[in-house]
């Protein structure tokens, strides 16, 4: 497959921080929605859009508790945003497009990892809907409300992807639940969101980009037991971090940052980015988890992402070009 995915040189890398990509960026007047973005990287990544004069809405599941995380932040607001329940997040649109306010930054940011198996909604599979077909239906719904000429959304991927590529024959599981195999299919699917986003928004000027944060220890491994982590590598017996190529949470909120702001970026989009920069292509062998693997940029799976996330949902802001 031919491949736009070249590394660009951007000044940054792994150990940038949110705050480093936004030095000399002023964000004032612009609105930035972002998901989950009271925890975690997702709380980095707030605290550094407000810093720079961003207005910053934060989807959460528990408002209150993300009220809480967020105190002391100045221009940030809170609405809750179930990402598993398809009401909600027409909720959550419904009330943002009645304020009347554009949208200049959307971050998907929200997620799930490695969740024992649950069902949700009509009978999906919790880390599809939750990390993808939530995320989906939110783009597509706020899609009147996208700045046009300017806009970016930043879909939150990772390297899980390099894990499963869309099951098209089982996309939900139902033949047998493997929650790491459900990630890296989640994953894949917040990747080729970006890819079909991108094509379908860029003649309004709305460029859509995905991203690999890194590794982190956030609340992202709660489902995840000690001694898994241990057996990882990533944590040592008393629970303490073991690997050092893991990031900070402020490391870990730079490439989302970056993608959502770069003026290097400029005129790009579709683009899968990791360590602050455009990933290169994996690796032949696949040995390790670096770059982004065909499966995830592929534009045909990309559109049938697509068709089939707005079957599934009901929702697509663009039923002629899907």
């Amino acid at each position: 497959m031919t491949t736009v995915q070249h590394m660009i040189g951007s000044g940054f890398d792994a150990r940038s921080t949110a705050r480093d990509v936004l030095h000399g960026i002023e964000l004032s007047g612009k609105r930035a929605v972002v998901t989950g973005g009271h925890s975690g990287i997702g709380l980095e990544t707030t605290r550094a859009l407000a810093e720079a004069g961003a207005h910053v809405v934060v989807g959460a599941r528990t408002p209150r508790t993300a009220a809480a995380a967020l105190a002391g932040i100045a221009g940030v607001e809170v609405d809750e945003l179930d990402l598993s329940d398809l009401a909600s997040v027409r909720g959550f649109a419904r009330r943002f497009l009645d304020t009347g306010h554009s949208v200049d930054i959307l971050i998907n940011n929200a997620g799930v990892m490695a969740c024992p198996q649950r069902l949700v909604g009509p009978g999906w599979e919790s880390q599809f809907a939750t990390n993808h077909l939530g995320h989906y239906a939110l783009v597509n719904l706020l899609w009147p409300a996208l700045e046009p000429g300017g806009a970016r959304v930043v879909a939150v991927s990772s390297a899980g992807h390099h894990l499963s590529g869309i099951r098209w024959d089982d996309v939900h599981f139902e033949r047998g639940y493997d929650k790491w195999l459900a990630y890296g299919q989640a994953k894949t699917a917040n990747a080729l969101l970006a890819v079909h986003l991108d094509r379908l928004g860029r003649d309004a000027g709305v460029r859509a980009f995905s991203v690999h944060p890194g590794s982190i220890l956030t609340p992202l491994q709660r489902h995840l037991t000690r001694e898994e982590m241990v057996a990882a590598g990533w944590v040592d017996e008393a629970g303490n971090l073991a690997d050092p190529s893991f990031k900070t949470p402020e490391q870990g909120a730079a490439t989302q940052v970056w993608a959502a702001t770069s003026p290097h970026l400029a005129g790009m989009g579709g683009l899968y980015c990791e360590d602050c920069d455009v990933a290169a292509p994996a690796p032949a062998d696949g040995a390790a988890f670096v770059g982004v693997r065909d499966h995830a940029v592929d534009p045909e799976q990309a559109a049938r992402l697509w068709a089939l996330s707005a079957d599934l949902t009901g929702v697509d802001a663009f039923p002629a070009g899907a």
